[in-house]
């Protein structure tokens, strides 16, 4: 099995960080991203996923995140949460789920406690949802033995026109 990245929010409310969750799905290689809650369904008419992720990676709503997971996942809670491991010495597992608590309150401790792991941000305060998403996937991209590399001047520069905006066209002299 190919390593593989689902990303559950848990009762999610604001339709701009879905987006940006979507986006970072796409940037990031994710295969999913399901959510629990009403709060998201309600707000989705506001649609914020300004890559069109939707259309190639499935948005769910469930009833419990973590439930029909495949075999071979691992649960890993990202929450400040008191004995939790920082995110740098996290190691990412093959296959994962990260849950992601709500803007506005906290994992239930019933997810919690059947984690295979819990991990934290070290900020001083805490970011909001899209952005912990994006610094979580960020690190498991950086820490892994498949991690975006190139030999040469000229990979980078490929690597960089294709993945940045149609607009941007800048380049270093």
């Amino acid at each position: 099995m190919n390593k593989q990245v689902i990303v559950g929010l848990c009762n999610p409310k604001s339709p701009a960080n879905v987006g940006a969750v979507m986006r970072a799905a796409g940037c990031y290689d994710v295969q999913a991203v399901r959510y629990t809650g009403e709060r998201f369904a309600r707000a989705a008419k506001y649609q914020t996923d300004t890559k069109n992720q939707r259309s190639q990676i499935p948005l769910t709503a469930v009833e419990d995140i973590t439930g029909d997971l495949p075999a071979g996942f691992s649960r890993v809670c990202v929450e400040f949460a008191e004995g939790a491991t920082p995110l740098p010495e996290f190691k990412h597992p093959a296959n994962a789920l990260y849950i992601f608590g709500p803007e506005d309150g906290s994992i239930a401790q019933s997810i919690v406690d059947k984690a295979d792991a819990v991990v934290y941000v070290p900020t001083l305060g805490c970011m909001n949802l899209a952005a912990t998403v994006n610094v979580l996937l960020y690190d498991r991209l950086a820490k892994a033995s498949l991690a975006i590399t190139h030999n040469t001047p000229a990979d980078h520069n490929a690597w960089v026109r294709k993945s940045r905006d149609v607009n941007n066209r800048l380049v270093v002299r």
